[in-house]
């Protein structure tokens, strides 16, 4: 299995190689006022795939953030309950009576 998943990656390394090689050529990326950027299309898709996936951690972070707020205040609630519950007697002691 892990010679075939290592087979996978190296045909992507050689697809996206010949993607690169292939889209070598110069572009221009226009912005406001009359400025022009220069570069290989490539190093264009490479800037934009970068941002995009940068973006897509940050938009997540916050999620992130708020699941693990929620996640110790449920442990904290928890925590307290089994305090509460260690100070009662012992539930065996009810089939006694």
């Amino acid at each position: 299995m892990r010679y075939l998943i290592r087979l996978i990656e190296i045909a992507l390394l050689i697809l996206l190689v010949a993607v690169t090689v292939q889209n070598s050529h110069s572009v221009e990326f226009r912005l406001f006022f009359g400025q022009v950027w220069s570069a290989p299309l490539i190093v264009f898709l490479l800037l934009f795939f970068v941002a995009g996936a940068a973006i897509g951690l940050l938009a997540t972070f916050t999620y992130y953030l708020k699941m693990r707020r929620e996640l110790s205040q449920l442990k904290k609630e928890m925590r307290l309950q089994q305090q509460g519950r260690s100070t009662t007697a012992d539930p065996s002691d009810a089939l006694a009576d």
